[in-house]
């Protein structure tokens, strides 16, 4: 038992030392300028602590909240203005009061220094820049400072995504779809244009929980790309395994939480990362599939609420997968940095492994991975039942309601629902479905809903499913096709009412083609005397 211990400590070493020069594939960077201009955010204590900045080489001025002593700095009152915090290092931009008013106001300080006992400005990840201080603590107020005085210059960083928006679910026509990027970024750096999204580069920093929850794969982490990534646990497993490495542990976790850790057991595989949650789940399954006897997300407590439970939602995905090829849940895992190396390792099965390449598609890569631990189930189930968070199902449509209008397939990003090539059809591929909820709020007749699952069999998926049909619908005057029978069915039944189908003569008109209805509604003269007879009211 020591002897094979020693074997994967062994085996460890080599495994990580062959990856430690493996190429990345570079990214843009941002670059940041900064004079040292300090906006001072407080009462008593801005106006107190302010003029030590100047001892750092800095220029304060204080945006006062409230204060009992006299002013001996640069001084703007908030004075009971509303107050709108935007921007970032070197550009922040601050609205006091509104603007066209007496009491507008704009600063535009390089960096900001928070006292408020509850910072001003609420999101989760503050744009670089902005710092936050309890002034009440005289250590955590001198970190601040040190890390103000340093940051006067010019700076620079990797532009941390990538994003194709020919593949972006969020938006089509007008409608609204898939928003878990926007929902998920700790930074509020990802905005809708409707049609698609905007990222602020910025704002971002490298978060990488825009990628994870991304369902198409539109918004990628850049920083190493997914290929490089996938890579790199490739390599890492098929050196480990050469060696005579046993059960390895991969390990995934981000560079600050990495310090944290002391001494490693011997078959844990590390892949430290910027953030933790640029990581998701078609790495997760890839390592499994690669030969990961088990994959542990290890992070801190630092670890932000809202992307701790964008984690969670992934995870639960994976395990409903695992548990539908009949796999130990816990051969994925999320543990903190104190006990991670404390809990009993659940193992994945041995298998034939995977030989499939790291990409930059996620969803190709996602599937590759999924259907080879699909190999290790015993009793493969034809479908499994997902979260409804999953980017994988189908849509079910009320054959009642859905009057073939096609609205669905005009808005759809993947190419999941497409109509019958001239035919009243609406054709699915479950394999292309993201589950956007598109096609869902697109709908007039509310017909369509979604139904998050995964279908094992490769074939099933790719599959060309007709789910709704009916018959063409013929103009009663030319008898051209040029509607579904459904259709016109439904038209009619709600325009029955209505002061411009009271007569036989121009319900019928409902029931003709383009052409034909406008040279019967010319030939009616009590259509075309009504039509005056609105003209004249309208003018009146």
């Amino acid at each position: 038992m020591n002897q094979q211990i020693t074997n994967n400590a062994e085996a460890r070493d080599k495994a990580q030392a062959a990856v430690v020069d493996m190429p990345v594939e570079s990214t843009s960077l941002v670059e940041y300028q900064s004079r040292g201009k300090v906006l001072v955010i407080g009462g008593d204590e801005a106006m107190e602590f302010a003029p030590r900045l100047r001892e750092m080489k800095l220029s304060p001025e204080v945006l006062l909240t409230s204060s009992s002593v006299e002013p001996g700095e640069v001084v703007v009152p908030l004075g009971g203005r509303s107050i709108d915090i935007k921007g970032y290092l070197g550009d922040f931009k601050i609205t006091l009061g509104e603007k066209g008013k007496p009491n507008y106001e704009l600063l535009t300080p390089d960096l900001v220094l928070d006292l408020s006992e509850k910072p001003l400005l609420t999101v989760v990840l503050k744009p670089p820049g902005y710092i936050t201080a309890d002034s009440r603590d005289e250590l955590n107020l001198m970190n601040a400072f040190n890390e103000l005085s340093g940051l006067t210059g010019t700076f620079e960083k990797p532009r941390y995504f990538d994003y194709d928006a020919s593949i972006c679910a969020h938006g089509r026509s007008g409608q609204v779809g898939c928003t878990a990027c926007i929902d998920a970024c700790p930074a509020q750096a990802i905005s809708s244009l409707v049609e698609s999204i905007e990222v602020e580069p910025y704002l971002c920093q490298g978060g990488g929980v825009c990628a994870t929850v991304c369902p198409t794969g539109a918004i990628r982490y850049a920083y190493p790309g997914a290929a490089d990534l996938g890579e790199r646990v490739r390599k890492l497993l098929n050196v480990y395994h050469e060696q005579g490495g046993l059960k390895p542990v991969v390990a995934f976790i981000s560079e600050a939480d990495y310090q944290q850790v002391g001494e490693w057991p011997a078959q844990y595989l590390t892949v430290v990362v910027e953030e933790l949650a640029s990581v998701g789940m078609e790495l997760w399954l890839s390592a499994l599939a690669y030969g990961a006897a088990n994959v542990t997300l290890i992070s801190a407590e630092s670890l932000p609420a809202g992307v701790a439970e964008n984690l969670q939602q992934q995870l639960k995905t994976a395990w409903c997968l695992l548990e539908g090829f009949q796999l130990p849940l816990r051969v994925l895992r999320h543990l903190s940095v104190d006990n991670f190396s404390q809990e009993d390792l659940a193992l994945m099965p041995d298998f034939p492994l995977a030989e499939f390449a790291g990409k930059n598609d996620k969803r190709r890569i996602l599937f590759m991975a999924i259907d080879h631990l699909a190999k290790a189930a015993k009793n493969l189930a034809t479908r499994i039942t997902l979260p409804d968070s999953a980017p994988f199902g189908r849509i079910q449509v009320d054959d009642e309601a859905c009057t073939l209008c096609m609205a669905c397939t005009s808005v759809c990003p993947s190419k999941a629902v497409h109509a019958g090539n001239g035919e009243p059809k609406l054709i699915f591929i479950e394999g292309n479905c993201v589950q956007c909820g598109l096609c869902e709020s697109a709908c007039p007749e509310n017909a369509i809903q979604l139904q998050a699952r995964y279908l094992t069999d490769p074939e099933l998926r790719r599959r060309s499913v007709v789910i709704k049909e009916d018959s063409p619908f013929l103009c009663v005057s030319c008898g051209k096709p040029f509607a579904t029978q459904s259709m016109i069915s439904t038209i009619t039944l709600k325009l029955a009412g209505h002061a411009m189908f009271q007569t036989d003569r121009a319900l019928m008109r409902l029931k003709m083609c383009e052409d034909c209805r406008v040279v019967d509604a010319v030939q009616d003269k009590e259509a075309m005397s009504a039509g005056l007879g609105q003209n004249d009211s309208i003018r009146q």
